[in-house]
């Protein structure tokens, strides 16, 4: 296990740099994937307005083709739609040396991409030494070997984009580091980037029973040591699968058990209007019916949507 570091002068430090851009209204902007089948960025913000989201998965685009990033940047302000997000999902630690350069060069350019565009952030994960599954489990996923690793590969990156606008970002994962809030911390510290942020993925960590039973506390606590990192989030949920071992099942938001009313309350109190992203869902009726629960829980807390 990776050595808890000493962090409270580290968040004290730090909590000025997150003011910039600070969510005055409190409001928070909700977000997912779309389904009409069009590449003109003026018809694709209008459908994510249609749809009552202000944030947004980032259009097809490539790095350097200037006039269709152009194009995206002003019609999705037009619409006051942010671009949340440009994923990279590769594995940067592949133990294939030659896939492991491939990937990194990809991730590499999509964090390029999300600077051009003006994601607020590029996110992978930190990948894993499986050698066939990309984010498979692996013994040393949570070794030292790994954490140096990403960090290394975290800086190698945000060092030749230099990026101004967007985060790049890592999620955790309930088998590889970063697995929680403590450890995203010692990575933050470690990488040592201003250009470094926080994808917050709360179901991603909840890999054990506590977690799951007391995801209240656990989504309070990712907010309260990751508020001032956080640009960007997935909206999911949790079913406990009855077997003889511990199975989590990702469902639709209010078809499981976490807590999105902390979740919601924690979003709204960020610095930055850090938008919600609804995911790995597959109709365009599955994710209506997350939107609607999402909406319907900050109605009742008083939680207002952009």
């Amino acid at each position: 296990m990776i050595e808890q570091t000493s962090r409270r002068s580290f968040l004290m430090s730090s909590a000025a740099a997150a003011a910039l851009g600070r969510n005055a209204t409190g409001k928070v902007r909700l977000g997912g994937p779309i389904f009409l089948k069009s590449s003109d960025p003026a018809e694709l913000a209008r459908e994510h307005r249609r749809l009552g989201y202000s944030a947004a998965y980032c259009p097809g685009a490539k790095v350097g083709d200037a006039e269709h990033i152009a194009a995206i940047r002003n019609a999705f302000a037009k619409e006051d739609v942010v671009i949340a997000e440009v994923g990279a999902w590769k594995n940067m630690l592949d133990p294939d040396e030659g896939k492991r350069r491939e990937n990194l060069n990809y991730v590499r350019e999509r964090c390029a991409l999300a600077e051009e565009v003006g994601a607020r952030c590029c996110v992978d994960i930190a990948g894993s030494y499986n050698p066939t599954l990309w984010y498979g489990p692996d013994p040393k996923n949570l070794s030292r070997e790994f954490f140096d690793a990403t960090v290394a590969n975290c800086r190698q990156i945000l060092d030749s984009v230099k990026p101004k606008r967007t985060k790049f970002t890592i999620e955790m994962m309930g088998w590889n580091l970063p697995d929680g809030p403590d450890a995203y911390l010692d990575l933050i510290k470690a990488v040592d980037r201003k250009a470094f942020g926080v994808h917050l993925d709360v179901c991603n960590g909840v890999n054990c029973p506590t977690r799951f039973y007391k995801n209240t506390e656990y989504i309070q606590e990712c907010f309260a040591k990751l508020g001032p990192w956080i640009v960007s989030c997935h909206a999911k949920d949790l079913q406990w699968i009855t077997e003889l071992n511990v199975h989590f099942l990702e469902v639709i938001p209010g078809r499981g058990q976490m807590d999105y009313k902390a979740y919601l309350r924690g979003l709204a109190k960020l610095p930055v209007d850090a938008p919600l992203m609804l995911e790995h869902l597959n109709t365009a009726e599955e994710y209506e019916e997350g939107k609607t629960y999402i909406r319907k829980v900050g109605a009742e807390i008083g939680v207002e949507f952009a």
